[in-house]
């Protein structure tokens, strides 16, 4: 599944609105972790497309087909490609700064992220794991224990 995204920060929300469309029609109920997580990531992917690259980009969910898999071990895939080739550079702000969160977010929700050059641009994705194992933090809750977070120990108890 995939939707062209327009170099416009309205697109942000139409792509949060898709995802939870797709969410849906696949079983993956709105009030699921996974679905709370996919959301915010679809959020920060697009836009840092959409605003540092100035650039038109597609968006790419890969959702397991209905019945393939048991529900417990369901992997979901998002990718955004743009055509910049400039690397996605995580950035140190402060505390007042209103930006620059995006990379990090998505390090601590995806289970896994990455990015590569393609041709004259670039493709970042992400993945995260059906179950209560949709974030790190989700982890704590799931095994017991205590997780760190942009530098914060959550207990769960």
């Amino acid at each position: 599944m995939q939707l062209e995204i327009r170099p416009d920060p309205a697109e942000v929300g139409r792509a949060r609105r898709w995802v939870r469309s797709r969410l849906a029609v696949s079983g993956i109920g709105a009030d699921e972790p996974l679905a709370e997580t996919l959301v915010l990531l679809v959020s920060e992917l697009v836009t840092n497309a959409v605003v540092h690259t100035g650039c038109p980009a597609v968006l790419r969910m890969s959702l397991p087909g209905a019945g393939t898999e048991a529900a417990e071990e369901v992997t979901v895939r998002l990718e955004v490609a743009d055509r910049s080739d400039r690397a996605p550079v995580p950035r140190c702000v402060d505390g007042e700064a209103t930006g620059g969160r995006g990379l990090a977010l998505v390090d601590g929700l995806a289970d896994r992220w990455g990015w590569s050059s393609e041709g004259a641009g670039k493709r970042i994705w992400c993945e995260l794991d059906r179950c209560a194992r949709t974030s790190k933090i989700a982890r704590a809750a799931c095994d017991g224990g205590t997780t760190v977070y942009d530098g914060l120990a959550y207990e769960v108890v």
